[in-house]
């Protein structure tokens, strides 16, 4: 990896440091409206328990809280540095125990098998160790029938939709479909 990709990837792939910590400012405002329109896509309701995979600074958390006042928010990111900043932004509700914030992986999440009705992760699934897996343990911990997925990219994610419905579908989910939103697209799908 070169100089460059490894600054980027302490930046915004997995952030690290003082780095990972401005790229967490930066990701939340490039960020905000499409991670927006994801979420909408999923029609949080007032009792869902949802999953954030790379959360970020936590604003996509905040606006979950909003949604799902009277449910469960949990979230998993890689980076130490996003779980402070992401519980700094959402700490009444942190504190409140409607929001639970991780750090961890993806490939191995740390919550019991269905637990969320909803998961959704924007611009992250680039940079996960094996996607396959990854998917597989969303849908471990997703209700079956009910559990909706959605994974959104923005084109400065590098993220080609090309192959990804192979991708889920393989992991188990069905009903996947490509929605094309402003700012880049987003797959939806069913955990079966």
């Amino acid at each position: 990896m070169s100089i460059v990709d490894n600054l980027f990837m302490q930046m915004f792939g997995r952030p690290q440091g003082m780095l990972g910590r401005f790229g967490g400012i930066i990701m939340a405002r490039m960020n905000k409206e499409f991670t927006y329109s994801v979420i909408d896509l999923l029609d949080i309701q007032p009792n869902d328990r949802v999953l954030e995979i790379g959360f970020g600074s936590g604003m996509g958390i905040q606006r979950l809280a909003k949604l799902a006042s009277t449910g469960y928010i949990a979230g998993i990111d890689y980076s130490k540095e996003m779980v402070e900043q992401a519980t700094a932004m959402n700490l009444k509700k942190v504190e409140a125990g409607l929001v639970d914030l991780r750090q961890g992986s993806v490939e191995s999440l740390p919550f019991e098998d269905n637990t969320f009705n909803k998961a959704l992760a924007v611009n992250s699934m680039q940079v996960w160790s094996d996607a396959a897996k990854a998917l597989q343990e969303i849908r471990r911990v997703q209700k079956k029938v009910e559990g909706k997925i959605a994974l959104g990219f923005t084109p400065y994610s590098g993220q080609s939709s090309h192959g990804l419905i192979e991708i889920l579908t393989t992991a188990g989910f069905t009903e996947v479909k490509l929605v094309n939103l402003d700012d880049g697209f987003c797959l939806l799908a069913i955990a079966s």
